[in-house]
Parts: structure tokens; C-alpha cells; sequence
């Protein structure tokens, strides 16, 4: 059956800043040297992916009585989610290093981004979605040229086929869980810098959604690179989200697992709400579940009547329009201090993706 996803990332095209137009002719110039191509590509990146904002929800600390909440929002990226962060640091590796075409499977946000920005950069853009999903972010990723190919099976066999293909075919290989693991990480680690650039210190917590396990893997290295480098006095317990009984890194640490155990496929279900989350394989989930783990953290299974309602309640009390899926960190901070009331410090919820 196929399944339509309304992932909810407003699809229309994206307006970029006359710098960034001709930035991008020069980084597609082949009479430039690599190094000015690089070094354009590098301006683009600092004009157009990062420093999302961080903001404070007084609304909900007023309500729910917490203080202080702080809401980082990754809507504010150009495809309007925190996948452009290594999107864009994946299309400069290759660029770096000569491919002239990127590959990746997705079900939708992360194939727009890439797309988005293999085009900026004049890289040939393959993307695989599985044969069952249909995600209206289609249209953007042929907007900028990327060739779409759908394969039968499920994501994680897409993925697989997807980095079978980049080692036949000399392509860069751009989805998770494989050699650029480290490289995404990074990129993701970027987040805990700038919020470390507002709040000058580490909060006390971090609440993530979770699928494959790389963003929260990302952040929680980046606040461990701060403290050792004595910019923080502590790093932030992590706490994981994600769609109820449907991501193997949640169920494996209420198991009190150290690795990341399999679900089993069949029982997994996705609907429009979900998708962005679950899976029977996660890619980082042994990062994940390791952050986790290190930082005696939290892990909550979220529902999508509660994603549903969360997301409207930010558009009505903070004024942000989030997709559903992005505030499971939020939903399971906001359980943990009904729980047990977390004194006063400072918390932060990341927000993915706006809707």
C-alpha cells in the first residue's frame, strides 16, 4: 500500500540572496581553481545554513511552570529542517574532494536538502525513495535537478541499495551510518555551539526527537568538545523522543541496553505523523544510545495525538508552525518535569522542522 507523506515542510521554492546566486556561479565556474570553488561554497554555507534561532517559550514556562525553556528552532534553514546542516557539509566534502556526483535515500527533508544543495554547488544529486512512499518534497528535489529513483523495500533496504550503488558507480556516498558518520557528527555538533554562543554554558538538559540517532549524537559531542575545552561547566544530560514503540534507540535504553537492538519490521507502522521518526534500524543508534547512556539521560515514547497537539500548541502560545514530529524532545521534557518538577535552570528543546 502506498503511503502518502504530508511531511509538512512548506514546499515552494527557495528564495536565496543575490550573494548566494553568485556565489554559486563561481563554486560551478571549472575555470576557478578547487580552492576558490571550495572557498565559495564555504561563504554560501556561513550565509545560508545555521544559527537558527534559540528562543524562550515564556508562554509555556508560565503555564507549564518550568524555567527557563529555551526552544532552538532548525525550521530556519533554507529546506526548513536541521538536515541541511549535513547536507550541506556532505556536498562540500565532495566537492572537496572531486566527486561529481552525491547519493542518498530519504522520505523526503533529507533528499530536498540535498538536492538543494548539490544544486548550489553544480553536483550531480541521485536520490532513492522507497517505492511505497510518497512525500510531496518530490517536486522540490527535481526543482533543482536531482534525479529521482524509486527502489522496492523498505528505507533501510533503500539505504543500503543507495550506498551499494555510490561504491559501483564512484559516487559520494551521503546517507547515514556509513564512513561519513563522523562528518555528519559534526555538523550536527554545530547546534551546541550556538547554543552554548547565547546561553554562554551548557543547560542542564537537551531534549531531542530522534530517528536515526545522528542529531542527537551530533549535539551531544559538540557540548563534550565545550566542556573539554573548559567553555561549559557541565554537559547536558540528553534526552531522546520519538514516536511510541517504533525507534530502536528509545526501546533500547528503557531496556538499560549498551548497544542498540533491532526492532522487528513488521510491527513497525508509519502514518504522516510519524514517519519523520520511526524505523526497525537506527543508522547512529549505538551514538545515540552512547549519549544517552553517558549522560544519564532520558528516553520517551511520544504518541501522534500528542505531536499533533503539542505542534498546534506552539503556533498558538510561541507563534512557531512546527512539524508534529519535531516537538516529541519537547513532549518528553515537558513529561519528565510533570513527572518530577525540574528546578529552575536552563532547558533546551530542539525543534526540527517547521510545518
Amino acid at each position: 500500500m502506498a503511503i502518502t507523506l504530508l511531511d509538512g515542510v512548506v514546499n515552494k521554492e527557495i528564495v536565496v540572496g543575490k550573494e548566494t546566486r553568485e556565489l554559486s556561479e563561481m563554486v560551478k565556474n571549472p575555470d576557478l581553481s578547487l580552492v576558490d570553488r571550495v572557498e565559495s561554497f564555504e561563504d554560501i554555507m556561513s550565509l545560508e545554513v545555521g544559527d537558527t534561532a534559540l528562543s524562550r517559550a515564556r508562554n509555556i514556562e508560565r503555564e507549564q511552570d518550568i524555567r527557563q525553556l529555551y526552544l532552538k528552532y532548525e525550521g530556519g534553514n533554507p529546506t526548513g529542517t536541521q538536515k541541511d546542516r549535513i547536507a550541506f557539509a556532505q556536498v562540500h566534502d565532495a566537492l572537496r574532494r572531486g566527486f561529481d556526483c552525491i547519493t542518498v535515500a530519504t522520505c523526503g527533508n533529507y533528499g530536498a536538502a540535498m538536492a538543494f544543495a548539490a544544486h548550489l554547488a553544480g553536483i550531480r544529486c541521485v536520490i532513492y525513495i522507497p517505492d511505497s512512499y510518497h512525500t510531496e518534497r518530490v517536486k522540490e528535489m527535481e526543482r533543482y535537478h536531482a534525479e529521482v529513483r524509486r527502489h522496492m523495500g523498505s528505507y533501510e533496504d533503500t539505504v543500503e541499495f543507495s550506498t551499494e550503488m555510490a561504491a559501483d558507480s564512484d559516487w559520494y556516498d551521503g546517507n547515514p551510518g556509513g564512513q561519513n558518520t563522523p562528518l555528519q557528527i559534526r555538523a550536527y555538533a554545530e547546534i551546541a555551539f550556538e547554543i552554548y554562543d547565547q546561553l554562554r554554558d551548557a543547560p542542564r538538559i537537551v531534549a531531542v526527537p530522534v530517528s536515526n540517532g545522528t542529531l542527537l549524537a551530533g549535539i551531544y559531542r559538540g557540548f563534550v568538545s565545550l566542556y573539554k575545552r573548559g567553555k561549559t561547566s557541565r554537559i547536558p544530560r540528553m534526552l531522546a523522543a520519538s514516536s511510541t514503540h517504533k525507534n530502536p534507540i528509545i526501546s533500547s535504553f528503557k531496556k538499560g541496553l549498551d548497544h542498540c537492538e533491532d526492532l522487528r519490521s513488521e510491527k513497525i507502522r508509519e502514518t504522516k505523523v510519524n514517519e519523520p521518526l520511526i524505523n526497525w534500524h537506527s543508522f547512529d543508534g549505538e551514538e545515540a544510545l552512547y549519549a544517552l547512556n553517558q549522560t544519564q539521560g532520558e528516553a520517551f515514547h511520544i504518541s501522534d495525538k500528542k505531536m499533533i497537539q503539542q505542534s498546534k500548541l506552539l503556533l498558538e502560545k510561541e507563534g512557531l508552525k512546527v512539524l508534529p514530529a519535531s516537538t516529541a524532545g519537547l513532549i518528553g521534557l515537558l513529561e519528565m518535569h510533570a513527572q518530577q518538577p525540574l528546578e529552575p535552570d536552563r532547558y533546551v528543546a530542539i525543534l526540527t522542522a517547521k510545518e
